[in-house]
């Protein structure tokens, strides 16, 4: 989604939101990421204003003081972005890639079932399942930090059935555009 990402020729436009809109963008960013109002509140403060930066292919960045918090691609649900992730890893579920599979993700490439379900991955127990369209943080084997943040193609449990085919597709990952973007 950012292998090639420019601020000078891929955004269209910046504007502040109206105070009814970031009402109900904090109210669904607390359903989706199941965390408590005081991290949001921490995140970005109740009084202060959220700007969209509107850029190509429907991608809508919201930043705060020129920070890139979040995103969102059409109406689909909101990612945060890595530094966001690193700074609050507890926003998004998590699954592990093996060894093997870190250069390939690092290169932007999708994650395979067998690189998440091998003796270096994680996926999460039966009783934690997670449904497919879940935005979840990737972690690399041996790795503190997220290393890129997805959306499951495959419910969990299936993924380890069919232990083959995209399992998460990669919408940011560490060495993209956005990435490199410390404001907009």
């Amino acid at each position: 989604m950012f292998k090639k990402f420019s601020p000078s020729s891929d955004v269209s436009g910046q504007t502040s939101l109206k105070s009814s809109v970031q009402r109900s963008i904090r109210t669904s960013l607390l359903s989706q990421w199941k965390v408590e109002s005081e991290t949001v509140e921490q995140i970005w403060p109740k009084k202060e204003s959220l700007t969209l930066v509107k850029c190509r292919d429907h991608i809508s960045i919201y930043t705060f003081h020129g920070e890139p918090l979040f995103f969102q691609h059409f109406d689909g649900p909101f990612y945060p972005t890595l530094r966001l992730l690193h700074k609050y890893p507890f926003l998004l579920p998590m699954v592990r890639i093996d060894r093997g599979a870190i250069r390939f993700l690092l290169a932007g490439a999708h994650m395979m079932c067998p690189g998440l379900t091998s003796a270096g991955g994680y996926l999460p127990p039966a009783d934690a399942a997670m449904p497919a369209g879940t935005p979840v943080a990737i972690y690399a084997e041996g790795k503190e930090h997220a290393v890129g943040i997805g959306i499951t193609k495959l419910d969990t449990e299936e993924m380890k059935k069919v232990n083959k085919d995209v399992g998460v597709e990669t919408v940011t990952y560490i060495g993209d555009d956005l990435w490199a973007l410390q404001t907009l």
